[in-house]
């Protein structure tokens, strides 16, 4: 009897910190985003599928993986590559929990964005297999927009 109190004193705390699945999720997404922000090149890219994809906010941008991570080289040579920091999240996941997806609102350099992914769950844990960055624009300033990105 001692010693099964004992184990219960030793293992309860786990239990009570054990995390929810999207608490798992939003902290791989948080750390991340805090990856790029530290110029962490090793988790930032370690955190995608190989076959990952990284759509970016310029209409070009579409980079597998290892085609982000040469492109982005540079900035991660920096003390900073970019600063991301999500404000909102919901994630969702399939029944068999293997595959999450989620929407993101950041606040980065270039105002409030908005980020979508999909991650599965690999033997290592969560790995993104998808990640869209997209600007925001104010319905009331879309007629700006399109004036500005008018093609001549």
């Amino acid at each position: 009897m001692r010693i099964i109190l004992m184990m219960l004193l030793v293992l309860s705390p786990m239990f009570l910190f054990a995390q929810t699945p999207t608490e798992t999720i939003n902290q791989f997404m948080d750390n991340w985003h805090k990856a790029a922000a530290t110029a962490n090149e090793k988790v930032f890219f370690g955190s995608m599928t190989e076959d990952g994809v990284y759509l970016g906010t310029d209409k070009t941008e579409k980079w597998t993986r290892d085609e982000m991570a040469e492109w982005a080289n540079e900035y991660f040579q920096e003390e900073s590559a970019w600063s991301f920091t999500a404000t909102e999240r919901d994630v969702y996941f399939s029944e068999d929990g293997n595959t999450a997806w989620l929407n993101e609102k950041l606040d980065t350099w270039m105002g409030v964005c908005k980020g979508t992914a999909v991650l599965v769950l690999k033997p290592e844990g969560w790995k993104i297999a998808l990640y869209d960055l997209s600007v925001t624009i104010d319905n009331d300033k879309i007629d700006q927009f399109l004036e500005l990105i008018k093609e001549d």
